[in-house]
C-alpha cells in the first residue's frame, strides 16, 4: 500500500496566479487548442494540492498541465480549472545503501525535464542520459514511463510523491506500485486519481560514464557495442543530435518541432496477431518483406509504429494542409503553423485507417486527448 505522507496536507491557505478565459495553446508543444475557463499556475505543492481540492470539492472540471508536450487540447477548450505545475526543486541526496547503490535524485513535477537530464550528467551520474532532450516536465514522466533511446524512467524511478484524490491525502508509491510498462502506468490507467507532486530516482555514480548503453542506433551512432559504456556527455550529446534530425527537440523557428514527439504507440502483437500481420506485410511488399520485431514479453511482439506508416503511403512530409506528418520523422504530426486541433486529428484518423487498411494493425495515439476523441 502507498504510504501516507505529511507534506502538502494542512489547509493553510495558499495564493496562486489565476487568469480565466486564458490560452492553453502557448502551453502545448503543438501550440494548438482553446482557452480554459480558469487557469492556475501553482508554484508549490501546497498550491497544487489547494487547488485540486478546491476543484474537486466544487465538482469543477480539472485538467493537469506540466510541460504540455503529451497533450492535445480540442478546438473548443477546456470548461473548467486548469492547474499548470510549476514548481521546482533538484536535490541529490548522499549515497544510497550498498544494496541500492547510487546516489538519490529528487525532482518537483515542475522541473524541466531536459534540463534536470544536463544537471546529472553534469553530476557524474548515469541512468537517464539518453532520456536527453524530451520536452516536458519531471512530473510527467512516470506517467507515461518515458523512455527512449534504450533507457525508461522505471528503470531509475524508486518512488514517486503524489496527491490521492480519493483520500484526500499526500502519499508515497514504489516504483512496484506504479505498475510501470511500456508508455503506460498506475498514473496513466487512473488519471482522475492521483495528481504527481515528486518523483524520486536512484541514480548511478559511475565516474562520468554512461549506463550500459542498450539502444543499437545511440551504439552505432557512438561507434561501440551494445554493452559498452562512454563518457555520458557523449551520450546525451549523442541522443540529442539524433532527437534534433528527427525534429524531437524543440525548435519554435522548426515547424517540424511543433508535435507532440511520437504521436503512436509502437504495436505490441499475440503471436497471432503478429503472423497475421506478417501475412499482410509480405503480400503487400512481397514474401522477402521482414517487418521490425522486437520481443515484448512472452507470446507477445512489439513493431515499429514508424515503419507502418512509411510503409501505408504516409511517407516524410505527407500531407497539404496546416498539419502534416514531419519532413524529418513519419511518427510525428506537426502544426505548420497556422493548424486546428481538428486539422491536427483529420490528419491522425487518415493515418490510423490507412495503416489498418494496409497491414490490419490499429495505432493507439500516445498523447492525451482532451474535449476531443481520435
Amino acid at each position: 500500500m502507498p504510504r501516507r505522507d505529511a507534506r502538502g496536507t494542512d489547509r493553510t491557505l495558499v495564493h496562486v496566479q489565476e487568469l480565466h478565459d486564458a490560452p492553453l495553446a502557448p502551453l502545448t508543444t503543438f501550440r494548438l487548442g482553446g482557452p480554459a475557463a480558469r487557469l492556475v499556475t501553482a508554484t508549490t505543492d501546497a498550491e497544487v494540492i489547494e487547488t485540486v481540492r478546491a476543484a474537486d470539492a466544487s465538482g469543477t472540471p480539472l485538467l493537469v498541465i506540466g510541460g504540455g508536450s503529451n497533450l492535445v487540447i480540442g478546438d473548443e477548450g477546456f470548461d473548467g480549472t486548469a492547474l499548470r505545475i510549476a514548481t521546482t526543486g533538484f536535490t541529490l541526496g548522499s549515497p544510497m545503501p550498498e544494496a541500492r547503490g547510487g546516489t538519490t535524485l529528487e525532482l518537483a513535477a515542475g522541473e524541466n525535464w531536459s534540463d534536470a537530464v544536463t544537471r546529472t550528467v553534469e553530476a557524474g551520474l548515469a541512468g537517464i542520459e539518453c532520456l536527453a532532450g524530451i520536452p516536458g516536465s519531471a512530473g510527467a514522466t512516470p506517467i507515461q514511463n518515458v523512455g527512449a533511446y534504450g533507457q525508461e524512467v522505471c528503470d531509475t524511478i524508486t518512488e514517486v510523491v503524489a496527491y490521492d484524490r480519493a483520500t484526500g491525502e499526500t502519499v508515497t508509491l514504489t516504483a512496484a506500485e506504479c505498475a510501470f510498462r511500456y508508455r503506460n502506468s498506475l498514473f496513466k490507467d487512473r488519471p482522475d486519481r492521483y495528481v504527481v507532486l515528486r518523483v524520486r530516482f536512484a541514480l548511478e555514480d559511475a565516474g562520468g560514464l554512461s549506463a550500459p548503453i542498450k539502444y543499437p542506433e545511440t551504439a552505432r551512432a557512438l561507434g561501440v557495442e551494445a554493452g559498452d559504456r562512454v563518457p555520458a556527455a557523449t551520450a546525451r550529446e549523442t541522443v540529442l543530435r539524433l532527437r534534433a534530425g528527427k525534429g524531437m527537440v524543440l525548435d519554435p523557428a522548426d515547424h517540424d518541432t511543433w508535435s507532440a514527439g511520437s504521436f503512436f504507440h509502437n504495436p505490441i502483437l499475440t503471436d497471432e496477431a503478429y503472423a497475421a500481420f506478417l501475412v499482410r506485410a509480405q503480400d503487400r511488399l512481397g514474401p522477402d518483406t521482414v517487418p521490425p520485431a522486437y520481443p515484448a514479453g512472452e507470446g507477445r511482439t512489439k513493431t515499429s509504429a514508424a515503419w507502418l506508416i512509411d510503409k501505408a503511403g504516409f511517407t516524410k512530409g505527407y500531407g497539404t494542409g496546416p498539419a502534416r506528418i514531419s519532413t524529418k520523422h513519419t511518427l510525428a504530426l506537426t502544426n505548420r503553423g497556422e493548424a486546428t486541433t481538428e486539422d491536427l486529428l483529420t490528419l491522425a484518423r487518415e493515418v490510423v485507417a490507412g495503416v489498418r487498411e494496409a497491414f490490419g494493425v490499429t495505432l493507439v495515439n500516445e498523447p492525451v486527448t482532451v474535449g476531443v476523441r481520435l
